[in-house]
């Protein structure tokens, strides 16, 4: 039976609703607890099961609140950190920061995973959903807000739908200049251009699926993508 009680409580107690982490008052109090949490979980058998929605849910939750949970773990074991992507005598530290994701950091069923690993060997190719990019959180201010809740089987597919809206609505991720006609937006949709474009015809039609203004975008709508904030999702202690 899967339990993600510990880490939604986790979640409701560290994590506001801008997604702000308070990494400082995690780490004095349950930066442990996350680590055996995590081990439990590691010895979790989850099978994808055909076009059965019930397992196929279960295991989406699973690797999604693995893989932010894991993330936080690795920002907890460094903290604090000002960024992801740390500077080394001024310029970017590309070893870390590469390291950050490519490093196997966890066993699951005995085999070594990396977040890499669970995010374009695993949750990529074998669901097949774009909305996931809108739930993977890397720690980053250019990441989507972390959700304060945990992902569960019974309503991972509303709580994706709920991401997806948030993502893009928020003006620092997603901004239509209707007087330019230009769509600016988050490197998330160039990074991952060929997996929106599989459910729509274009980056403007997918924003266009969930953009709550009242506007028109086109297969043909400009793209110009936003600078990316490495900056740590962070809060300080109320």
């Amino acid at each position: 039976m899967l339990d993600f009680q510990p880490w939604n409580q986790w979640l409701q107690q560290y994590v506001d609703e801008q997604g702000r982490v308070d990494y400082a008052a995690w780490k004095q109090t349950s930066e442990q607890d996350l680590s055996r949490w995590l081990e439990v979980m590691s010895q979790q058998e989850v099978t994808l099961a055909g076009d059965d929605r019930a397992p196929l849910n279960q295991s989406l939750a699973l690797w999604l609140n693995l893989y932010n949970a894991l993330v936080i773990q690795q920002v907890l074991q460094q903290y604090p950190m000002p960024s992801i992507r740390p500077r080394l005598w001024g310029i970017p530290n590309w070893i870390a920061f590469l390291r950050f994701f490519s490093r196997p950091i966890y066993q699951f069923n005995h085999k070594p995973l990396s977040l890499n690993a669970i995010e374009h060997g695993i949750l990529r190719p074998e669901f097949n959903e774009p909305r996931i990019h809108f739930a993977l959180v890397c720690a980053a201010i250019g990441c989507p807000l972390l959700r304060n809740e945990a992902y569960a089987p019974e309503r991972v597919q509303a709580q994706l739908e709920e991401d997806a809206t948030r993502f893009m609505n928020n003006p620092t991720k997603v901004n239509y200049d209707e007087s330019m006609n230009i769509l600016y937006c988050s490197q998330i949709f160039k990074w991952y251009r060929q997996d929106f474009l599989k459910t729509r015809s274009s980056i403007p039609a997918y924003v266009q699926t969930y953009y709550a203004k009242p506007v028109t975008l086109t297969d043909s709508t400009p793209i110009r993508y936003l600078p990316y904030d490495w900056g740590l999702n962070q809060r300080t202690s109320s």
